[in-house]
């Protein structure tokens, strides 16, 4: 037989595209269409209903970027079409397929009903099936007009994305507004077509089922009348049964299908946007449904069920109806799909909190996984959170995305920090965003790394990115492929039953131990720097609230604990926690906007504490001490002096008070304070660091606070990526224009080193050394105008670490420092939060800091034998895709190294230095509400009322150091019974107490919630 193989597929391909396609709609009347462009941001429906609207005609240029223009549409179905099924069919001028990064519109009633979104694959809007004829048509129409930032991949910069230099230019020409006769066996026929052609093009060359659909789709194309599609589409499609009919092989691929719409919180566009995604993916969503009883949508993130509540109640309704029918499936229990390395350990318990706890409010449901199929690498301490949160399973895909190494499993059991394991699943069809392409049904059955011992995964399919979600047309292939001979068998179902199944069938499933880690993104833990430290800041603000809120609480008889406002305001964090927003991938619109809701947050949070401090009474000036440890700090007083104080943990003293410390000297550039010796070089770097404790040991291994400025040029995505070639050309920093004696102090000494560099930046520090301290910090204000540069501040350090040790969420985790194979070459830049260790038997040294979290570990031995071990701190960056002038201008941080320091002390120190202690004329604390005695290791991470408003305390606390720990928590009011509950406060069992005490014992990284009832005095 004669190879005809190419003759058939072109053939195929014209006809389809060209022919059927075209044919789909039979017959068309257009609207007679009216604009009104809302001035400014996006209006209530109400008011654009009043509005006064003009003449618009098809062809016509509409929408400047991020605009909101209004089309009144109005018509009436022929009543020639009775019978017929007639569908609204409007095309806003889309650009290419993506609906995430355009034209998107929410279809209207006139009584303000929303009926559905119109997407570049999505352009219909159901009127009657069957038509009666004569049917009036008036519809309100809100088109947003959002740019394409994403237009040439991210090759070049844009002004797109911010209104403020977007300009006004129309964005797009409106192609299409008709009301239309569907012709359903054309629609059918193009469905099928597609199918078996794409199964066709994956099936190898040598398998019989491809020629065997190729020769069927020949011969059924012989019988289609090209110029009356519509009359011989049956007989096409019944000639093309027989091929669609042959039942997959028995021992193919289970694919269990979910609808799934990923709408990030906020990326290319701004947060207000978002809240308008929504309402437009989820009335496409619960439209489906209605057409499809076999249809299951899987949807996360409670902060957008939210939105919807609040704005569109009708949208809402749909909603809460299709979760009863159970074809709405809330998924994640998180208040947003968060970044995955970057929020506190209190943060991400607040995400599984909020989210979990408004799916029961509103739906009576509990949550049984975690959903972050997007996130860029995910903390070993997620297991545990995941299951103190209730949660049974965790899923995402994201790995799949490494540059260098090729994940071992897609189902697994992945182990965290302290031993808990959580059932896995990464979809080998390597995306969120499926359409049950013959590419992806061939791609995720090649990829499945189970082959032999499981047999089943998932595909969450549907428009994504930017919303869209699922449509007709991609169910429609899911019904083909539910037994198609050839392809995997697709069913749509809940991701509950899926990993139900699949946990039953493939128990022993393998384990991963430790951290996910994305071998990309590596740059998104340093991006938009003034966006992470509102966060870091943030967090440890409400900290500081709910402690001293409580406090006073306890002690206060009047004093209302402010329930509301902390909610509202931890919400506020969460959001910006998202996973483009936390890691500074969005436009400059977004991070503009979070740098305002962080300030506003600040002051917020920062009234509540002062007014929880000043409702404990009048006094002189007193210390408070949010940390977990007992401070012996030098603070600075309201008149400029400075004081030494001892202050308990979770508990004030007045200021002064507690053994005084060796004082400071300064002589010339060194700093001494009888622990450590500082010695400033000319250049303003460190060429000396001696531990006096530890007999004069020099740490240093070279120039120390060595700031190195890199080219950074990545290969993709700007935002998101530091490639490992941008080592290889850099300037370091070594003209200081000063070095100058700043402090010269008993209690304190600084010297300040100033220096300009690049294209107009300047950095001043203030290198100080306190008395009673070791630590040496590095007070660092940058004004930045770098474009594509990297800066770094780094410590070679005269250690020969084996690892190091980086602080993550209720915990810290180990890192080789050589690399010995291609998954350590690859973590080249890794991420922590407040702290990083380095150490040999009998000594360490650790590198705190108050709003970083990229940095790196590297190691070498010098000619003399010796091994340094140097680590560097990522300060800022400067890329410019997506946000041009991301990270410009002011940057003030801190950050310090600590000489001798064990992990206990890195932990200690980096709570100091995120927690400074708050100087406030109060009568004080009478006593800490709760207070640990023994037990090295046990620290408590947070204070508060119950969220139930009983009046119970919640304490939340944690084995820091990687071992086992006892000891006994004593509180600070009488004691009527302790519990140990889940993350929701929920009683899992009664606590071991004794009077106003309670015995912990923890586990190496265990987190414990205790539930404190207060005995009513």
């Amino acid at each position: 037989m004669h190879d005809e193989r190419r003759r058939i597929e072109e053939r195929v391909q014209r006809l389809h595209d060209q022919r059927i396609k075209a044919a789909i709609y039979a017959a068309t009347v257009p609207f007679e269409v009216e604009a009104w462009q809302a001035p400014g941001e996006p209006v209530p429906f109400e008011e654009a209903r009043a509005a006064a609207y003009a003449p618009f005609a098809m062809g016509s240029q509409w929408g400047p970027p991020w605009g909101t223009t209004w089309f009144r549409m109005r018509g009436k179905v022929p009543t020639k079409w009775a019978g017929k099924h007639v569908e609204a069919v409007i095309d806003l001028g889309f650009v290419g397929d993506w609906p995430g990064n355009q034209a998107e519109a929410l279809v209207h009633l006139m009584d303000g009903t929303p009926l559905k979104a119109v997407n570049p694959l999505n352009q219909y809007v159901a009127i009657a099936n069957p038509a009666t004829g004569g049917e009036e048509i008036d519809y309100l129409v809100e088109a947003a007009s959002n740019p394409d930032i994403l237009a040439d991949n991210f090759s070049r910069t844009t002004p797109l994305g911010d209104i403020h230099t977007a300009g006004d230019k129309p964005l797009y020409t409106f192609r299409r507004a008709d009301i239309a006769v569907l012709d359903e066996d054309v629609w059918h026929l193009d469905l099928d077509i597609q199918v078996l052609h794409e199964l066709m093009l994956e099936l190898v060359e040598h398998d019989p089922r491809r020629h065997e659909i190729a020769h069927a789709l020949d011969r059924a194309l012989d019988l289609l009348d090209l110029d009356d599609v519509s009359s011989t589409a049956a007989d096409v499609r019944a000639a093309l049964r027989p091929a669609l009919s042959k039942p997959a092989n028995a021992s193919a691929h289970l694919i269990s299908g979910v609808g799934h719409a990923h709408i990030d919180s906020a990326w290319l566009w701004p947060i207000r946007e978002t809240k308008r995604k929504t309402s437009r993916t989820f009335s496409n969503v619960t439209a489906l449904a209605d057409e499809y009883d076999d249809f299951i949508f899987a949807c996360s993130q409670a902060q957008q069920y939210e939105w919807v509540r609040d704005t569109y109640p009708k949208v809402w309704a749909r909603i809460q109806e299709s979760v009863r029918r159970g074809q709405w499936a809330p998924v994640g229990g998180m208040w947003v799909e968060a970044d995955g390395n970057l929020p506190g350990g209190e943060a991400l318990a607040r995400q599984f909190i909020h989210g979990k706890r408004f799916f029961m409010d509103h739906f009576g449901i509990e949550t049984k996984g975690v959903w972050l199929p997007d996130s860029f690498g995910y903390t070993a301490a997620y297991p545990q959170l995941a299951k103190l949160a209730g949660n049974e399973w965790f899923l995402t895909q994201k790995i799949s995305w490494n540059q260098t190494n090729r994940f071992p499993h897609h189902t697994f059991w992945w182990e965290g920090i302290d031993g808990t394991r959580i059932f896995t699943h990464f979809p080998p069809v390597d995306t969120y965003n499926a359409r049950f392409s013959g590419k992806e049904m061939a791609r995720a059955t090649r990829n499945y790394q189970e082959k032999g011992l499981a047999t089943r995964s998932l595909a969450p399919f549907g428009w994504g990115d930017g919303g869209g979600g699922p449509t007709r047309e991609i169910m429609e292939r899911a019904r083909r492929l539910a037994d198609l001979e050839g392809s995997p068998k697709v069913v749509v179902e809940h991701p509950d039953a899926f990993f139900a199944k699949a946990r039953e069938e493939y128990p022993d499933a393998p384990v991963w131990v430790g951290e996910l880690y994305l071998e990309l993104h590596r740059a998104t833990y340093t991006s938009q720097a003034r966006t992470k430290q509102g966060n870091r800041r943030s967090e440890h603000r409400l900290r500081e609230a709910e402690l001293w809120a409580t406090t006073a609480a306890l002690n206060v008889p009047d004093y209302a604990y402010p329930h509301e406002e902390l909610d509202r305001l931890w919400k506020t964090v969460l959001l910006h926690q998202f996973h483009d927003i936390l890691p500074g991938s969005s436009i400059a619109w977004v991070h503009r906007e979070a740098e305002a809701e962080y300030t506003r947050v600040a002051q917020e949070v920062d009234e509540l504490t002062a007014e929880a401090v000043a409702a404990l009474g009048a006094g002189g000036p007193h210390l408070f001490n949010t940390s977990p440890f007992e401070r012996r700090e030098v603070v600075r007083t309201a008149n400029g002096s400075l004081a030494h104080t001892v202050v308990p943990a979770n508990g004030s003293a007045p200021l002064g008070t507690g053994e005084q410390p060796q004082q400071v000297t300064v002589v010339g550039r060194v700093l001494d304070n009888g622990l450590v010796r500082v010695e400033v070089a000319e250049d303003g770097t460190l060429t000396s660091v001696r531990d006096l404790r530890a007999g004069g040991r020099e740490v240093l291994a070279g120039k120390g606070n060595l700031l190195r400025l890199h080219s950074d040029l990545p290969n993709h995505w700007d935002a998101w990526d530091v490639d490992k070639h941008y080592r290889n050309r850099y300037a370091d920093l070594l003209e200081a224009e000063s070095v100058t004696t700043v402090e010269q102090d008993p209690l304190c000494g600084a010297i300040r080193v100033e220096r300009s560099f690049g294209t107009g930046s300047r950095i001043v520090q203030t290198i100080t050394l306190r008395a009673g301290s070791p630590r040496i910090d590095f007070e660092t204000d940058i004004d930045w105008h770098e474009s594509e540069k990297f800066l770094k501040a780094g410590f070679p350090v005269d250690i020969r670490a084996a690892h190091s040790s980086a602080e993550i969420a209720f915990g810290h985790i180990q890192r080789p420092t050589h690399t010995n194979t291609s998954w350590e070459a690859a973590r080249f830049e890794v991420s922590g939060h407040r702290w990083v260790h380095i150490g040999e038997p009998g000594y360490g040294v650790a590198v705190i800091n108050d709003s970083t979290y990229g940095h790196d570990v590297s190691r070498t031995v010098r000619e003399d034998g010796g091994t340094t071990t140097t680590v560097r701190l990522s300060l800022v960056r400067a890329p410019r895709i997506p946000d041009p002038e991301a990270d410009r201008g002011r940057h003030r941080l801190t950050y310090a190294l600590l000489p001798g320091a064990t992990i206990e002390d890195a932990v200690a120190e980096g709570y100091a230095l995120n927690l400074p202690l708050r100087l406030a004329d109060s009568a004080g604390a009478p006593e800490p509400v709760v207070s640990v005695e023994g037990g090295s290791g046990v620290t408590i991470e947070a204070v508060k009322l119950a969220d139930d408003s009983s009046g119970d305390v919640v304490v939340r606390l944690y084995e820091s150091g990687g071992g086992r720990a006892t000891g006994t928590l004593h509180t600070g009011f009488p004691l009527a019974g302790a519990h140990l509950t889940d993350l929701l406060e929920r009683p899992l069992t009664t606590a071991d107490r004794e009077d106003n005490s309670v015995a912990v014992t923890l586990r190496p990284f265990e987190i414990q919630t205790l539930r404190l009832a207060v005995r009513k005095k």
